[in-house]
């Protein structure tokens, strides 16, 4: 609308903001009329309309984080104007969420990482957000179990805290605390092969916190101790036009590197000699050994690693709206992902949405919500490193063995399967029904005076239905088998807030909260299991001939009481501190009462003069914290009571007996956490830098304690133990250049971690197919190998010769030592962001060090011919032939030397091949280029004419390359997931795969 100069009407002034040096559209930045509330935000193209009463000349303030703000006086609204910022980014200035609240991060005290999820981020290929943080947060350490899409994945912030309790951070989305159980049920041989949080869309996500210490952690008492993330989700902005945005993709996976096995003939010359090798020991002249192959070199060789692996699709197609008015904003989001595993037949399909809504009904009340709803399809049928698995009845089965019989059907070995069989016919389902639901209600009582009440919900229904047919040994014996699992779990929260912020004569500034949580946790399962079907086309358990099935159901609460105040002086001196008190149905009746108290400092140097006057530094903060956590997670929600089981068998009589002993004095494990750091950013805000020192120590463990036999238990859960984990975190950023048409940015973090069990009541061994070879002992890490030393192969016998600890000439169990462990010295990430014009690049490297591995690929397929009808795998020709050969594996042979002598002496026979020793131990170090991505922005001249305020086309590869001196498929690998006690084994797993991915995203 026209205005004329000097005469008082209405006016409205429209026009654009963009970035000064980029040219491009800056959305969400504040237009107000200077001295005024009358103002407006602006919208997804940077335009704005805002309407003024008073004559002009105007003047126009215009502001956002991270440019410096300007004011402009109009003088006329005939044409639009074009109004431009300039970049002017503290890291200080950041706001960032540090548990029921937001502060700039200049006053924050604890040790708190905040990930802002990029495009570059977005377009990885990956279905959990958990995996897209891996390498980019000083701190934690992410890994993957394996590479099927949607499996189990390894979080841990600042190291494992605990023994037998949970050691997952907790989760927070959008005020809901989400559960992170595995209620998948079908065995995986030890794998956790389900990550529920790739429930969750990741597209959805915003922007996610990861709270590390515990003046940060400790206001969620004891749910903290592992650390907390905080995920926010995607919400609308006030006065702006509707944003839709259009994203597909498509990609494909291969494994970089897939199982081999030898030939048929080459296997036929290792049975004989090992068979040959074996008479000689044994005291035979080499006339009276039979051999059992005439001619090695006829034998077939048939190739069933093939048949294993498959070139794997991936779509992704995702469609979203946001926006919003004076009084309300939404976000809605639909999403749909199928992946394929690069090893048949296991995928993963997601069907998600997502609706954030807020509405403020009058100036002081306003109400919100926010509801994702998903549902998850796994097939579960290949992954599982058991006799029964995919991968094992391939790779074990020795090569010359045909695949199938003479008649054409499946052949058999042993106790395994025909791979075949399994691909074909082996039908084991999952499918998982998710609802996160938050409600909440925001009243300004005063100005400084906030109440808030939140609900919330996170329901997961899952149902697994597996079925062997009668073409697999588990469906041949019973004439088919079908077993049904049902999980429910449940978490309802409710929360209740006070807030208080006030400003005092522009220097003394106080924030206080007040808090209450209650928290309920319901967990049901039922399953069913059914023998004996008519047909291979009848699976359900209703129809079978023999039916069984069982029912439970547990329940367990948390209320909690927490406040939090927080003085800022001047700018610069910050104190605050926190305390929690949490009463759990889990503990015993005499302790279930847990209180956790924390301090923090904040000295932001920067705002002194002496510093400033130094020209130096554009930021500088020192912080320290110190504090207690809790953590309950990881045990039963009965664990304290004197539990008794009925349906015991007494002479064919029902019955009960005890199963647990009570504890009234079970508690809290608790940890005490201290952490100094300091933050500064140099060259104009160029170069950023944050350095963490932290202590971590955990008493009071919930353990299972040995305890007599007469006591008619085995163990009794009560608190003894500790842990400690110290390190240090660095974090540097910085801006390389920063051109009109050029920029480049990196980030680089890495983060060290010593772990040492500090009180243990006796060494716990546990580890894969009862072998024992992780231990727990105290002086020693968690995930400590406990193996014999091998320290070389005779160079004139070709025995293994191995460390006689004892020194007593014979090897036994007694000789068995710690020779390494799974964790890693150190992690971190190297990030590059380099833009040109309209081009993007992304290079991501993620890199760990120290870690051992533990191959049991090559225990049992290096096996020196024990193994009746074992295959062998390429390593296993490297064995000692003749004397004056140097390699690490022994002669072939069977004998286990003389029984007499207790396993023999220190280079005996036995060692040879049935010594679960340091020889199958290896560096799992690697460095890998996880993603590059490159990206194109179509000009504005053609996105406009298509009516579309932005074109995105990606392509983007995943696992570029790996380099590494580990020598099996995937130096990326957790065999036995299933126990956070044996990390870092490698057997029969799914590798992470190389994926290419094509992305086109556009916004309307």
């Amino acid at each position: 609308m026209l205005s004329t100069f000097g005469l008082y009407s209405q006016t409205i002034i429209r026009g654009n903001v963009i970035d000064d040096k980029t040219k491009e559209p800056i959305i969400g930045a504040s237009v107000a009329l200077k001295g005024t509330t009358n103002g407006t935000l602006t919208d997804a193209h940077g335009g704005f309309s805002l309407q003024v009463t008073k004559a002009l000349p105007a003047t126009l303030s215009i502001s956002l984080v991270g440019y410096k703000s300007q004011d402009i006086d109009v003088y006329d609204a005939e044409e639009p104007i074009i109004l431009s910022l300039k970049e002017d980014f503290n890291f200080l200035d950041e706001v960032v969420v540090t548990g029921y609240t937001s502060q700039q991060r200049r006053s924050v005290s604890g040790a708190i990482t905040s990930i802002n999820l990029s495009d570059g981020i977005k377009e990885t290929a990956a279905s959990g957000f958990d995996q897209l943080l891996q390498g980019k947060a000083p701190g934690v350490q992410i890994s993957s179990n394996t590479g099927v899409p949607g499996g189990g994945v390894i979080f841990r912030v600042r190291g494992s805290n605990s023994i037998n309790a949970g050691v997952d951070p907790l989760y927070i989305i959008d005020g809901v605390f989400i559960s992170n159980s595995n209620l998948i049920s079908t065995g995986m041989g030890g794998q956790t092969q389900s990550n529920p949080l790739s429930d969750i869309n990741p597209s959805d996500i915003e922007n996610i916190t990861v709270l590390k210490d515990a003046n940060a952690t400790a206001i969620y008492g004891s749910l903290g101790a592992n650390g907390v993330v905080i995920i926010t989700t995607k919400r609308g902005k006030q006065d702006t036009k509707a944003k839709i945005s259009v994203s597909l993709s498509h990609g494909w996976a291969n494994a970089i590197k897939k199982f081999r096995s030898i030939t048929g003939p080459e296997t036929a010359i290792l049975a004989n000699e090992a068979a040959y090798n074996t008479g000689i020991d044994r005291g035979l002249s080499p006339s009276d050994i039979k051999l059992p192959f005439a001619d090695p070199s006829g034998m077939p060789t048939y190739d069933r690693n093939s048949d294993l692996f498959r070139t794997a699709a991936l779509s992704n197609y995702e469609i979203s709206a946001q926006g919003g008015n004076s009084n309300s904003t939404y976000y809605v989001g639909l999403g749909y992902t199928k992946q394929e595993s690069v090893v048949k037949p296991s995928d993963f399909e997601r069907y998600s949405g997502r609706l954030n809504y807020d509405n403020n009904l009058t100036s002081k009340l306003k109400i919100g919500t926010s509801i994702n709803l998903s549902k998850v399809y796994r097939n579960v049928s290949s992954n599982d490193n058991n006799p029964k698995g995919v991968i094992n009845s391939a790779i074990f089965v020795r090569s010359y063995l045909p695949i199938y019989n003479e008649d054409g059907s499946y052949a058999r070995y042993g106790s395994f399967d025909n791979h075949l069989a399994l691909i074909e016919h082996l039908d084991n389902n999952a499918t998982t029904w998710r609802t996160i639901g938050n409600l909440f209600l925001e009243y300004n009582l005063l100005k400084e005076l906030k109440f808030r009440s939140s609900w919330s919900l996170d329901n997961t229904d899952l149902t697994e239905s597996n079925y062997a047919d009668t073409f697999i040994s588990a469906g041949i014996a019973t004439n088919g088998s079908a077993t049904s699992y049902k999980a429910k779990n449940i978490v309802y929260t409710a929360e209740q807030l006070l807030t208080y912020n006030k400003v005092f004569k522009d220097k003394h500034a106080l924030n206080v909260l007040l808090g209450n949580t209650v928290n309920a946790v319901q967990e049901e399962y039922t399953s069913a299991s059914g023998q004996g079907f008519a047909t291979n086309d009848l699976k359900d358990i209703s129809v079978a001939a023999t039916k069984s099935g069982s029912a439970s159901k547990s329940e367990s609460r948390l209320l909690s009481f927490f406040g939090k105040a927080s003085y800022t002086f001047n700018n610069k001196y910050t104190i605050d501190g926190s305390i929690r008190a949490d009463a759990s149905s889990k503990f015993g009746k005499n302790k279930r009462w847990g209180y956790f108290p924390s301090v923090g400092l904040t000295w932001d140097a920067s705002q002194e003069s002496f510093i400033k006057n130094i020209n130096f530094f554009d930021a500088l903060k020192f912080r320290g914290s110190f504090g207690y956590s809790g953590n309950q997670n990881g045990i039963g929600s009965y664990a304290a009571l004197g539990l008794w089981s009925a349906g015991s068998n007494y002479l064919e009589t029902a019955g009960t007996a005890p199963s647990q002993l009570a504890n009234p004095d079970l508690t809290w494990e608790t940890t005490r956490q201290l952490d100094l750091g300091f933050d500064f950013a140099i060259l104009k805000n160029a170069i950023s830098f944050s350095f963490d020192y932290y202590n971590k120590y955990t008493y009071d463990l919930l353990l299972n304690v040995p305890v007599p036999y007469r006591s008619g238990f085995t163990s009794f859960l009560q608190n003894y133990g500790a842990v400690r984990n110290s390190g240090v975190e660095l974090g540097i950023q910085s801006t390389n250049i920063n051109k009109k048409d050029f920029k480049w940015t990196t980030e680089f973090n890495i983060s060290w971690n010593k772990n040492k069990i500090e009180k243990l009541a006796s060494d716990i061994t546990l580890g894969a197919s009862g072998r024992n070879a992780s231990i727990l002992r105290e002086g020693y890490s968690v995930n400590s190998f406990y193996l014999y030393k091998q320290l070389y192969v005779d160079p004139e016998t070709g025995n293994a010769v191995y460390e006689d600890v004892n020194k007593d000439g014979f090897i036994t169990s007694a000789d068995r030592q710690i020779v390494g462990n799974a964790l890693p010295n150190y992690t971190g990430g190297f990030t590059n962001d380099i833009t040109y014009k309209d081009f993007s690049l992304n290079l991501f490297f993620y890199f760990q060090q120290g870690n051992k591995i533990l191959s049991m690929h090559d225990f049992f397929l290096v096996h020196g011919g024990t193994q009746n009808n074992i295959g062998f795998i390429p390593r296993q020709l490297e064995r000692w032939q003749k004397a004056g050969d140097i390699t690490d594996i022994p002669r072939l042979t069977t004998y286990s030397g003389d029984p007499t002598i207790n396993g023999g002496s220190a280079n005996n026979y036995g060692g040879n091949v049935a010594n679960m020793s340091s020889r199958y131990l290896s560096d799992g170090s690697f460095i890998r280029l996880k993603n590059l991505a490159l990206s194109y922005n179509l000009p504005k001249s053609i996105i406009r004419n298509l009516q579309l305020s932005r074109l995105r086309a990606t392509v983007s590869v995943t696992n570029l390359f790996t380099i590494t001196k580990y020598k099996g498929l995937d130096p990326e690998v957790n065999a036995q997931s299933s126990s956070q006690n044996t990390y870092g084994y490698d057997w029969a797993t799914v590798p992470q795969p190389r994926t290419i991915q094509l992305t086109l995203n556009a916004t309307f």
